[in-house]
């Protein structure tokens, strides 16, 4: 696909000096009106589809922001929001809102076994049947667990099979799963379990579903497995099983794994493989996904793996709203490499692209690669505010709004060019 070549970051002017914080009201105020008025441009309707600024801001929260301050600058520009995600992180809340769900609570586990509540979305289908949508974070999160007590040797995806399960007893009839976000690196072996399959060691002992057990494993029975609705998986990485760019060495060390561990947890995923005998599904891509749950959900639970981002949108209909704006704004709290990986503001892009329309970027902070990528038509970073990343992060939405000005002049040359 070809991209707009004309990429550049434009720096925004400063909400308040040093030591002094100004509203995006007071900044509007300050901001001579001539110069506003200078800036004619024709009736534009606009569609801002911003992913979550992690750590900051949900998906909704940021697309709000930025409609505040556009609105703010100009309120004769037509602004619509249409929140996005990815496999990650909102991928649910995205489903549900799209689909017009509900929330479904019931106990589960964490990734070390602790007592948690868990949700999970609830929409109907075209025929009026119940469908499920839920995140493996949700329960097996790496967000659930302290820095100081994370120990992925240890860590199991068992909570997230007990959320599957409690699903299937309210008899869904099919179960939408995103597995961004995991604490886990055990091959699927603990949402399994939860499902029913036993892994035996050589006395034929029922082992824990930890990756230590792996290296005692001889036999995986899943004579006790209960009947799976389909089962569709958000999957936004094409990493294998096993190797080099497989699950424990590219994920293994954000999880805590070191040197050691990630030996342990390689070799234990290893014989997993050689047990079951699916050498040729441990290669497929998004096989290394979670923590291996990919691998796992597509050897027994027959599952489709799924571009996350794909899944939101279809559900949005985004390729119709935005054939119907002139301009898509789109961004996430840090756009850099993985940006162009399966994230939604590339793929916001790609769909623009497809209708012909031009796109503005927000991120909170923004790698040089971005520019290199020739996908979007302007790029904007809150690092241009100089207040440093954590106050960039703890205003972000103040921020946003205060970008209102720059990106209503960033409209008015693209509706130029």
């Amino acid at each position: 696909m070809d991209f707009y070549p004309n990429i550049c970051l434009r720096k925004a002017k400063a909400p308040g000096r040093p030591g002094r914080r100004k509203t995006i009201k007071l900044r509007l105020q300050n901001r001579r009106q001539e110069d506003i008025k200078a800036l004619k441009i024709p009736k534009m309707r606009i569609l801002i589809a911003c992913d979550k600024f992690k750590g900051s801001l949900s998906a909704k929260e940021a697309c709000e922001a930025l409609r505040e301050g556009l609105g703010a600058a100009d309120a004769s520009i037509e602004v619509g929001v249409c929140p996005v995600a990815d496999g990650g992180e909102g991928f649910a809340e995205s489903m549900v809102m799209a689909r017009g769900g509900k929330w479904h609570s019931c106990e589960s586990l964490d990734a070390l076994g602790r007592p948690i509540e868990v949700r999970y979305g609830i929409v109907s289908n075209e025929r009026g049947e119940d469908e499920a949508v839920m995140e493996m974070a949700e329960a097996s999160g790496l967000h659930r667990i302290p820095i100081e007590s994370r120990d992925v040797l240890r860590s199991s995806s068992l909570g997230t099979g007990s959320m599957i399960r409690n699903a299937v007893e309210q008899g869904v009839r099919r179960i939408f799963l995103g597995i961004g976000g995991s604490a886990t690196n055990d091959g699927g072996m603990g949402v399994l379990a939860g499902l029913g399959v036993k892994f035996r060691d050589e006395q034929g002992g029922e082992l824990e579903p930890v990756p230590t057990s792996l290296a005692s494993l001889v036999e995986v029975d899943a004579g006790g497995m209960i009947e799976l609705p389909p089962i569709e998986v958000a999957c936004d990485v094409e990493n294998p099983l096993l190797g080099p760019k497989g699950a424990t060495m590219v994920y293994g060390p954000q999880k805590g794994a070191g040197k050691e561990a990630r030996h342990i947890l390689e070799d234990g995923l290893t014989r997993l493989v050689e047990v079951t005998g699916h050498g040729v599904l441990a290669e497929t891509p998004g096989a290394g996904a979670a923590g291996g749950l990919g691998f796992g959900l597509l050897g027994f639970a027959g599952a489709r793996l799924r571009h996350g981002f794909e899944m939101v949108a279809e559900a949005l209909n985004l390729s119709g709203l935005v054939a119907a704006c002139d301009v898509v704004i789109t961004g996430e709290g840090s756009l850099d490499e993985q940006t162009f990986q399966g994230k939604a503001p590339a793929g916001v892009a790609r769909i623009a692209r497809e209708h012909g329309k031009k796109v503005i970027a927000v991120g909170g902070r923004v790698d040089p690669t971005c520019s290199e990528q020739r996908m979007f038509d302007r790029v904007l970073t809150l690092e241009s505010f100089e207040v440093g990343e954590e106050q960039s992060m703890a205003r972000a939405e103040e921020l946003l709004q205060a970008l209102g000005p720059e990106l209503r002049e960033v409209l008015v040359e693209l509706r130029k060019s």
